[in-house]
């Protein structure tokens, strides 16, 4: 008897990305192994993705379609896409991205071959801009049962795409439904604390940066809060990473414009790690009205004369720094970088 069960189950979703969605599905088919379903998962599109989609269904028997009924959401989606799964690893794809074709080839040569621990294999990405230019990005390193990244204080998953991942289907777990921004990254999360993750030091995944939620900063404190809440006593006995979190809720607020409410969140990232020289210099940038953008240019040329001059030098600087800063003038001139 013939197994006709697919060993890779592809989950993609998609709203109303006509436009562009074939790219994405064209680089899941154009792959070196083919032992896989494709479940596209339509969210309520208004647009022609259905006709565009069926029409490549009636080429390839491998893709299936599901439409919903009103548009619910991508973990939500993706929900849909793991229920109708029936290989024995997932992979995940956005409508706007593209995969290399021997991505799935590599990771299932070493998913097959790994002990039980293991439940994802991923990879490095290429990102692309608006105007074609090309970034390499280096995946994280993730340790098994951490949460906390030690080095940035941030959350370790952080900068992991869906969409470079290859996951065993008994690791598999729902996508959380409640969350609108960062829906992988708690995902992951949960993950990270089950299974062991393989990084494979090789972009096999063009991620196109393009206008979306990645780019609105209110949607990004909301995120940013409610994972802080979801997992705050798991967490909270590191302040440097509590301090960070309260930092990057006012990094927030303040790009969107709602400075009094930035300046709370940098005050309690203050009053949790005092000595944090970053979170002094851009609240101050914001209480003497010094340019936001600028001072991150700044905090950058310094970190990077920090690492590079004796203790007496850096003492200089950072007395310089301050003391430019509550005079209101420039810091730009001190570091002669204008």
């Amino acid at each position: 008897m013939i197994n006709n069960t697919p060993k890779v189950s592809i989950i993609l979703p998609t709203y109303n990305r006509a436009y562009i969605v074939e790219r994405a599905i064209r680089s899941i088919l154009d792959q070196t192994y083919n032992d896989f379903e494709l479940i596209i998962v339509d969210d309520g599109s208004t647009d022609n993705t259905e006709e565009i989609i069926k029409e490549l269904q009636q080429k390839d028997k491998r893709i299936q379609y599901i439409k919903l009924d009103t548009n619910k959401g991508a973990a939500a989606a993706r929900n849909v896409g793991i229920r109708s799964a029936k290989g024995q690893y997932i992979a995940f794809q956005d409508s706007d991205d593209e995969w290399l074709p021997e991505k799935l080839e590599k990771q299932m040569k070493i998913i097959e071959t790994v002990t039980e621990e293991v439940g994802v294999v991923y990879t490095d990405m290429l990102l692309i801009n608006k105007d074609n230019q090309i970034t390499y990005w280096n995946s994280p390193s993730i340790k098994y049962g951490d949460i906390i990244n030690s080095k940035t204080h941030d959350y370790q998953v952080l900068g992991l795409g869906i969409q470079s991942t290859l996951i065993k289907n008994k690791s598999i777990d729902y996508f959380d439904e409640t969350f609108y921004r960062f829906i992988d990254l708690e995902y992951f999360i949960r993950l990270s604390k089950k299974v062991i993750f393989i990084h494979i030091n090789e972009p096999l995944v063009k991620y196109h940066i393009t206008d979306g939620i990645s780019c609105d900063f209110h949607s990004l404190f909301i995120a940013r809060k409610k994972l802080f809440k979801k997992y705050y006593n798991e967490l909270r006995k590191d302040k440097k990473f509590i301090a960070n979190q309260y930092f990057e809720m006012g990094y927030a607020l303040f790009v969107c414009k709602h400075f009094k409410y930035a300046n709370k969140f940098f005050l309690k990232a203050i009053n949790t790690s005092p000595i944090n020289i970053k979170f002094w210099l851009i609240f101050l940038s914001t209480i003497f009205k010094i340019n936001y953008y600028k001072t991150i240019r700044i905090y950058g040329e310094i970190q990077f004369i920090k690492r590079n001059e004796t203790s007496k030098c850096k003492l200089k600087l950072w007395g310089g720094a301050f003391f430019l800063l509550l005079r209101g003038q420039s810091i730009n001139k001190f570091l002669d970088i204008e």
